[in-house]
């Protein structure tokens, strides 16, 4: 394969967090052990680790990676867990205070000691890719670091490397759990603040996920690990035509031109199929047309909103292993026939394909079954205004009260912020609505 280069970048703890799963997975994907040397039969010479991978002199394969937390704890676990010796010392970058579930903290305050350290750790690991292709950042939109750092973060991302593809894997707001009191605040005003310095974000919430995993893949207890690993599939689907051989390839600018019909309007759904526990993997057919009609199901969404109220503007379908091209534009043609699947007038053709032949690495004890084709839809749909819609509604009956709003503004944030952060997600509603009706 060609040599693309792709950055990752985890910040905060949901961020860092996500980081443990995902690299689990790239290791097995690759065939490198936890020390980051190549296992027997595996090695640099195939480059299909190039993308993720970049190899010392000394033989080992060291992730193209930073993880930043203004709090150590969470990175210290990495720094002493199965997965230590594999990562670089110096992109393990941690503060000595955490940002508190304040994005003005993070943002203003604390995180800006950090920025000139995050911004030349990811320089290095950029001067090390002879053809970079993009970032893609994991955090999540409630936490202080994943909001405020990351908002300031990306401003310094987008003067260095303005030509340069930014696609962010958010953890969005659930609209019954939450871990935090202020998140509405604070995916409000990150949403506002990093908008425009995004080229793609895929949102996920924690509580579409669990209830995944409880349905569908017999995990009565999850922990946080669980949801982690699923994301580390889709993020290893989105990225497969970089690193192995398939019929149809996508690389990252594809994604873009595909799926963001106007700027602002690029929050796309995650689905994935086939969810098939361990135990039940020896009775499931499996076909393309099944994995493709499981995308349009609700309840494989990654994010809780009904897509049967919105319409879809565009949809991409990353297929990987035992698939073969008429098969799917058969799936493809059965689905456009269904009354429920609705496009806006707008877009004929709709669907966007990625065909490869590496079927999906599953991680020994997870909770996904070892198949052979599975399927990953990105899809953007007019639906997500719901989950914007209910983020207003949380924000407006805490902004109402002013509550909390003292603790922001202590931290060299002007209250005007967050009237500004609003009007614009209230914007951004509208924009919905009239893509949806046009």
């Amino acid at each position: 394969m060609s040599k693309r280069e792709i950055i990752q970048i985890h910040i905060g703890q949901a961020g860092v967090q996500i980081a443990s799963a995902c690299w689990e997975l790239y290791c097995l994907e690759h065939g490198i052990q936890v020390d980051g040397r190549f296992y027997e039969g595996y090695g640099p010479s195939d480059n299909s680790s190039d993308a993720f991978f970049s190899i010392s002199s000394s033989g080992k394969a060291v992730p193209r990676v930073v993880m930043i937390d203004l709090e150590p704890t969470v990175i210290d676990e990495i720094r002493t867990n199965y997965y230590r010796n594999l990562f670089h010392p110096d992109c393990l970058l941690t503060g000595k205070e955490d940002a508190a579930n304040n994005y003005a903290r993070g943002r203003y305050s604390i995180g800006r000691e950090m920025l000139d350290l995050a911004l030349d750790r990811t320089r290095l690991v950029a001067d090390d890719c002879s053809s970079l292709q993009g970032f893609v950042l994991f955090r999540a939109f409630g936490g202080g670091t994943g909001s405020g750092f990351t908002t300031t973060f990306l401003e310094g991302l987008s003067r260095d490397y303005s030509k340069t593809s930014v696609l962010d894997f958010s953890v969005y707001p659930a609209p019954h759990i939450s871990p935090i009191i202020v998140e509405p605040y604070n995916a409000v005003l990150t949403t506002n603040g990093s908008i425009e310095l995004e080229d793609v974000c895929f949102v996920m919430d924690n509580e579409a996920v669990y209830d995944i995993l409880d349905r569908k893949l017999d995990t009565p207890r999850p922990t946080y690990t669980n949801p982690n690993r699923l994301l580390g599939q889709v993020v290893s689907a989105v990225t497969a035509s970089l690193r192995f051989e398939g019929a149809v390839n996508v690389n990252l600018e594809e994604f873009q031109t595909n799926l963001v019909p106007y700027p602002r309007i690029h929050f796309p759904l995650i689905t994935y199929a086939p969810f098939v526990p361990a135990n039940k993997a020896m009775h499931e057919q499996l076909s393309v047309a099944q994995l493709t009609n499981a995308c349009f199901e609700p309840a494989n969404q990654m994010v809780k909103c009904d897509p049967r109220k919105g319409k879809y503007m565009s949809c991409c379908l990353l297929f990987r292993g035992d698939v073969s091209p008429t098969d799917v534009n058969n799936s493809i043609n059965s689905i456009k026939s269904r009354r429920s699947v609705e496009f806006v007038d707008w877009s004929p053709t709709g669907f966007k394909i990625g065909i490869n032949y590496q079927p999906p690495t599953t991680v020994p004890g997870g909770d996904l079954a070892a198949v052979t084709r599975a399927v990953t839809m990105l899809s953007n749909t007019t639906a997500i205004r719901e989950a914007w819609q209910r983020l207003l509604r949380k924000f407006d009956m805490m902004y109402k009260k002013r509550a909390f709003v003292h603790h922001y503004v202590g931290e060299g944030m002007e209250e005007g912020e967050f009237k500004e952060a609003r009007e614009d997600l209230a914007a951004l509603v509208v924009d919905y609505k009239e893509v949806d009706s046009g």
